[in-house]
């Protein structure tokens, strides 16, 4: 299968642009957000993202094994580098286009960010969709954020195939979680760099996960007509929360 996920498809991801018996009980992520040595700007972007609420609804906890799909500069990626701790595991996966972007910006930024073995739980993973090298049934925990919209507006076809393979590598149980900005049915969204809630649902269950939503992420304030990088939306998009469940 060729994997048409395109440079102009991939501009904007990632904001450039969350079971099995791994689990060690219940996880404070909020805390272990708060103890983690991450950077002032990437504390900044918590307040919109609220990773620990997000990371608590898709069930993330310690010891798991997960991936960040289209990682981008890894700011989730560090994220859930706290969240699953010591003992998890974390693919911090990217096309070529991605790490090609902007003169090489988010292969740049990935590199800085885990220099000097700062996050000795993520691995890079710079491979395609279709060569990623991991075993079916290897993962607790996958995660696309602010990525699904561009794929889909590409092509619908290619967003089914990546969630396929997500769903591939998820052992039963294992959750994709989903993250995206809101769009109107009707609306250009492939302009605005939106999808609408329903779509990713659809493409979700014919990918055979059950779905889950949460408001975990709305903003009333968004009236999604906007290009979610016009400065006055900016980082406050209103966004669908879904948790992909693996049957």
């Amino acid at each position: 299968m060729k994997w048409a996920v395109t440079a102009l498809a991939l501009i904007f991801l990632s904001g450039c642009a969350m079971f099995q018996e791994c689990g060690s009980g219940d996880t404070d992520i909020a805390a272990a957000l708060a103890a983690a040595d991450r950077s002032e700007e990437d504390r900044a972007r918590d307040e919109s993202r609220k990773p620990a609420d997000v990371l608590t609804f898709f069930g993330v906890q310690e010891g798991m094994t997960v991936m960040d799909m289209i990682a981008a500069s890894g700011w989730y990626t560090e994220v859930l580098a706290a969240a699953v701790g010591p003992d998890g595991k974390v693919y911090a996966q990217n096309p070529k286009v991605m790490l090609e972007f902007r003169d090489g910006a988010a292969d740049k930024a990935m590199a800085a960010r885990l220099a000097n073995g700062r996050l000795p739980n993520v691995e890079r993973l710079d491979r395609e969709f279709d060569d990623l090298g991991l075993e079916p049934a290897s993962l607790d925990f996958a995660l696309t954020a602010l990525n699904l919209h561009d794929v889909y507006n590409d092509n619908p076809d290619d967003a089914l195939a990546i969630l396929k393979l997500a769903h591939s590598l998820l052992k039963p149980g294992g959750v994709l979680g989903v993250t995206d900005h809101n769009g109107d049915p009707g609306a250009d969204n492939a302009e605005l760099h939106r999808m609408t809630k329903q779509q990713a649902i659809d493409v979700a269950t014919q990918a055979g996960f059950t779905v889950e939503k949460s408001d975990i992420l709305a903003n009333p304030e968004d009236d999604r007509t906007v290009f979610v990088f016009d400065e006055s939306i900016r980082g406050r998009t209103d966004r669908f929360v879904l948790k992909l469940t693996k049957p």
